[in-house]
């Protein structure tokens, strides 16, 4: 991911081996990470069981809010891709309590890959 794609606010695909350890004390005994998403310092984590959203705060990165959501709780998503003239593609998740969850992806990450794996699991 570039420095750019970063301030301009789009996530890009990051190793999944590497957030699996950094978060392994959040994953249960039969949770592994299947897809990770990059947003400067903060994560868009899919495991086999959630969607895990890690908000890394403050300077240093110290304090760090994590946001599980139960692949139940989807009720409806869309995917918007990038355009000639648009730099990404948009990522919008409806929960059942109400909430929206968006997140914006660089032109280069495949959208449609992203939507497979959340559709996989929403759709079960």
């Amino acid at each position: 991911m570039g420095f750019l794609d970063g301030l301009m606010g789009n996530a890009s695909e990051t190793d999944v081996g590497g957030v699996e350890s950094e978060i392994k004390e959040l994953l249960t005994n039969s949770e592994h990470v299947e897809h990770a998403y990059k947003l400067i310092r903060d994560l868009f984590v899919f495991t086999n069981k959630r969607l895990i959203l890690i908000d890394k705060q403050g300077v240093t990165g110290k304090k760090v809010a994590y946001h599980s959501i139960p692949y139940k709780n989807i009720v409806h998503f869309s995917v918007e891709t990038a355009g000639n003239f648009d730099l990404d593609a948009e990522l919008k998740i409806w929960l059942s309590a109400g909430g929206l969850v968006e997140k914006k992806f660089n032109k280069t990450l495949n959208i449609y890959k992203v939507q497979s794996v959340l559709a996989e699991y929403v759709l079960k």
